[in-house]
């Protein structure tokens, strides 16, 4: 299957783009940058420098994956969210170094998230809509809020789990879950 790539969107000459890979409009990669086969850039999109992306992975309108970012296979980044790679940020600064942050396979980031750098983001997790993630998520979890904290657990089709680590909807369980701890209560005061 052919690559197709926006006449707008600006991909460097050393960038791999895999096959069947849909890049739109505006959108941004860089030196070095590696893309999956099979997935959709959406429109303004930025890859940053030796960026790696999965296979079947989609990244929605505005996302930003800077340095040193990994992403698996099969994971979906919500429009605007935002990867950091630096833990003391400065216009100028001589000691700068990237911290590398890892996105594992079938995991979905929210839109307007925020994931700190040096983060693990684990197999099938759920980061929900304008969280601000400051350090790993297990394998299953949704993490919610600012900062971002366990509220539930989802199965590998995104759905919730149930109290017996149970999903509904395909009717897989996950009873190791059950040994990661309480789920934090989300209720309001």
């Amino acid at each position: 299957m052919a690559i197709r790539i926006h006449p707008t969107a600006e991909i460097d000459a050393s960038a791999r783009v895999g096959e069947g890979t849909q890049i739109w409009h505006w959108a941004q990669i860089r030196e070095g940058a590696v893309v999956g086969r099979n997935c959709r850039i959406g429109k303004d999109v930025y890859i940053d420098v030796k960026v790696s992306v999965g296979d079947d992975c989609k990244i929605q309108n505005f996302a930003a994956l800077y340095r040193g970012v990994r992403i698996g296979q099969r994971v979906f980044v919500g429009p605007h969210a935002c990867f950091t790679n630096d833990k003391y940020p400065r216009a100028v600064n001589p000691d700068w170094e990237v911290v590398a942050t890892e996105v594992a396979d079938g995991a979905s980031i929210g839109a307007n998230a925020t994931i700190l750098c040096g983060i693990r983001i684990g197999r099938n997790a759920m980061v929900g809509a304008g969280a601000v993630v400051t350090r790993d998520v297990p394998a299953h979890a949704l993490v919610a809020g600012v900062p971002a904290k366990v509220v539930g657990w989802v199965c590998e089709c995104g759905k919730p789990l149930d109290s017996k680590m149970r999903c509904a909807h395909d009717g897989k369980a996950f009873p190791k879950l059950r040994s990661k701890g309480k789920v934090r209560s989300r209720s309001r005061k």
